[in-house]
Parts: structure tokens; sequence; C-alpha cells
């Protein structure tokens, strides 16, 4: 978190609702509501595969780009989600390589054109160079690379790598992960799901990533997949807690978080990743995903700057087209000075989100121990 104010933005969700609870008028704005992704920021949108049905099967479709990442979403307010991302995008102005009065500049951009997406019905802009070349990139990509990446056969085994990216689990889960993966199977039957066969449990792991889940359970799963080798197939299974936007709606607990999430998830994307479903493991309510070689995301660093006002107006025509999708009745379109309050409301978050990101990096420095002097001979 405290390698940028966009990376504090995206661990800190709890604060964020927190700070909007807190303080009625920046948490206040334009009616509208529905389904929200809940963590709307540049970097949980991305590339993946998608599932597509076609004559009553599913197979896997051509990489898309999209929110791809819903373990906060809820139904709450659209504002909500459009004010978590132009926070985020003002925030990410110096790793852009913008001066404020063009980051200012890019936010009404994507106000204006998540506005046009939710309420005109607009169709989606055409794909920016940026996410064109990323889908392009990753379409083609074999199962090979991602299984090379991540693990490594040993006696003609495969097994996950252990380190920064894995690391061993309890007995106690490992022997749960195949009945959840069994669950898995039989929730997503008539969407795709995997068959029996192709969970054949290779080897099991904890799973180290993301920022703001951190801490939750979160196992990764090597299977049998298509027949084994290159082959083989991965499973994220993710623990699903309540929302932290949960303590601005005050919406009273569900059944079950991860039902809601994929839901949301359904409900927001046209076209969801294709193993997408829920499970039970150990007890715990679990998002499961199969994780594909397509999945990847923008280089904010290598974006160029004539790039950013289209990639701007596209990524808010998308958010505005999962609210459209996801909204719960009819509501009056935003006007400009509607949206300008928006922005204004961020411009403060923003303000608040660096002061407490430099805070974080004093404190994480001030308690790191000093180095000790060289002691110099003679």
């Amino acid at each position: 978190m405290s390698a940028s104010p966009l990376s504090f933005l995206r661990g800190a969700a709890p604060l964020f609702y927190e700070m909007l609870a807190a303080d009625p008028e920046l948490a206040n704005g334009p009616a509208g509501e529905g389904v929200i992704q809940g963590d709307a920021h540049l970097e949980n949108f991305g590339a993946f595969s998608p599932g597509v049905e076609e004559a009553g099967s599913w197979h896997k479709g051509h990489a898309t780009f999209h929110l791809n990442d819903f373990d906060e979403a809820t139904r709450g307010a659209w504002r909500w989600d459009v004010l978590r991302l132009t926070t985020s995008l003002l925030l990410a102005g110096r790793e852009l390589g913008q001066s404020g009065p063009a980051v200012l500049g890019l936010c009404e951009a994507l106000l204006d054109s998540h506005s046009d997406a939710l309420f005109a019905a607009a169709r989606l802009p055409p794909l920016p160079p940026p996410v064109a070349a990323l889908i392009m990139k990753v379409d083609g990509r074999a199962n090979k690379r991602l299984l090379e990446e991540r693990t490594t056969t040993s006696g003609g085994v495969r097994r996950f790598v252990r380190g920064e990216r894995y690391a061993d689990v309890s007995p106690a889960v490992t022997a749960a992960v195949p009945a959840a993966l069994k669950l898995f199977a039989e929730r997503t039957a008539a969407r795709g799901g995997p068959r029996p066969e192709q969970l054949e449990l290779l080897d099991v792991a904890f799973r180290i990533a993301g920022t703001g889940s951190l801490g939750s359970l979160r196992v990764a799963a090597l299977t049998r997949g298509k027949g084994g080798g290159d082959a083989c197939w991965l499973f994220d299974l993710k623990e699903q807690a309540g929302s932290s936007v949960d303590v601005l709606a005050m919406r009273p607990p569900v059944a079950s978080r991860a039902q809601e999430v994929e839901s949301a998830f359904r409900v927001c994307v046209e076209q969801p990743p294709r193993m997408l479903g829920t499970s039970s493991l150990a007890g715990t309510d679990v998002l499961v995903r199969r994780l594909t070689p397509q999945e990847d995301k923008l280089s904010l660093t290598r974006l160029e700057a004539g790039q950013l006002p289209e990639l701007s107006r596209y990524l808010g025509a998308l958010l505005g087209a999962a609210h459209r999708r996801g909204k719960s009745a009819e509501f009056p379109a935003w006007t400009a000075r509607e949206r300008g309050g928006i922005l204004e409301r961020a411009v403060t978050l923003a303000g608040i989100h660096e002061a407490v990101y430099l805070e974080l990096c004093w404190r994480s420095r001030a308690a790191k121990p000093e180095p000790e002097e060289p002691v110099i001979p003679g």
C-alpha cells in the first residue's frame, strides 16, 4: 500500500466508505441505485476469457476487457462507484504523467461518458488502442505459459512453486478442497462448468495475491484439467466477507456473500468468466474461478498522454453500462452540475487519501530500525 497513493486507495476500501459514512455531504449526490461494483478503481478493469453459450453448449470466448473484480459488490448508489473511480483517477495523475488541470479534464471525460452509457444507453466507444493491444496480446496465450509461471514438475508430478506467490496450507484445508471443487462443479454444471474428472486434485497451496484481500482465506488448486501436463487447470478459491460498502448502505447480512458476488458479476458484465461460481471450503463461503492466461491489466506507467482521454471515456462507459444492467428502477439523468459535484467530492477525497498515505509511509519508515553505523577498523 505504500507504493503509491493509488495503491493505498486500492487496499483501503473500508476506510473510503467509513469516510463517506462519517461525512454525509461526501456521500451525497445525484439519485440512482442498483447493483454496484463497490471497488471501482483504475486497476479493477482488465482482460479475461469469458464464457460464451451457443446452441446450448458453452465454450471459451475471445478475450474481453471489463470490470474484473466484484469482491465488494452490493446494492447501493451509483454515485459511490463513480466517486471511487474518479478519486482513483485523480490519485493516479502523477503515475500517468499528468498535471492537475489535465487529470481534472480526464475525470470530466470519464463522468460524461458514464452518464451517456447509463442514462442514454449510448454504445460503448471504440476500443482505445491500449485496450485493443492488451486484448490482442492475451488472446493467443497458451495455458502452458500460465503453468510455467506458477508451477514446476518434479518426478512427473506438477506442483505450485512455493515462494512469494504460493505457500503451504494446513492438512485440514487441503483435505477439504476436493469436496469444495465437487460442489463448485455441481453448481456450475448448467453454465459450462468443469466435469468431475477434470477436477482430480494435484496440489493445493495458499495463494498470496491482491491488496485488500490479504489475510483472507485464499486457496489455489491445481487439477488434472483436460489430461494433465500442459493441460492442467488452476482454480482460485477465495473467501468472501461482507462488502465494505455496507457500512454506508447499512444492509442486513445475506445468506451467501459468495453467491451475491457471483450474481453481481453476472448482472453487471454481459460476458463474465466461464468457470465462475461458488462453493464452501471447510465451512467458509468462497468464490471459485478458473485462472486463465488471458487475465491481465493495463500498465498505467506505459500509457501515452494522448491515449488517456479516450481511455478515460471508455472506462467511464464500461462502468455506466454495468450500472445500467444492474439498475433497480429508472432515474433522471445526472446534470452537468451534479457530475461536477461528484468531481468536487472526489478532489476532497483524493486530498484526504494523499495525506493519510503519506502518514502511512512516515509511520512505516519510523518503525524500521535505523541501520547501524559501519565500524571502520583502525
